[in-house]
């Protein structure tokens, strides 16, 4: 009898992780966004960013929501309304994908949002260098 709760406990538990394991977005992530217009894909002003403003930012004064809503505490897309998104929250965590998105892109994205994703727009409440801020927090934690 103890033999078997206890399989059974573990049982459980290998399930949980597993799971939670595939609750992030995969890597690398396929995206046909549209590249940023003019040069600010080329554009990066995190050199005077503030990452600890932008991780405020990230983790709850975002508005409508905080990013790490839909992409995740860790980056990596696992976010509790990012799971319930097609296609899936960016996963900053995936170095394969994020070496081809640059900082001016993702200014970009976060300021205007991204047509055929959840990603809304957020350049009505953040103000660019908060937007700034954001970018520098996200590549300074994830992007390497």
């Amino acid at each position: 009898m103890k033999k078997a709760l206890i399989l059974s406990v573990m049982v459980i538990f290998s399930l949980f992780a597993v799971s939670s394991a595939f609750g992030a977005a995969k890597c690398p992530q396929p995206r046909k966004t549209k590249t940023a217009p003019g040069g600010i894909a080329k554009k990066d002003m995190t050199a005077k960013a503030d990452a600890a403003n932008g991780e405020a930012i990230y983790m709850k004064k975002a508005k409508p929501m905080a990013c790490k809503m839909c992409h995740g505490a860790k980056g990596d897309g696992g976010g509790k309304l990012g799971k319930a998104l097609k296609p899936a929250p960016r996963n900053f965590a995936c170095a394969a994908t994020m070496k081809k998105v640059s900082a001016g892109q993702m200014f970009y994205i976060i300021k205007n949002g991204s047509k055929g994703t959840g990603m809304v727009a957020h350049g009505k409440t953040l103000k660019d260098e908060g937007i700034w801020d954001v970018v520098k927090y996200i590549r300074s934690t994830w992007v390497k």
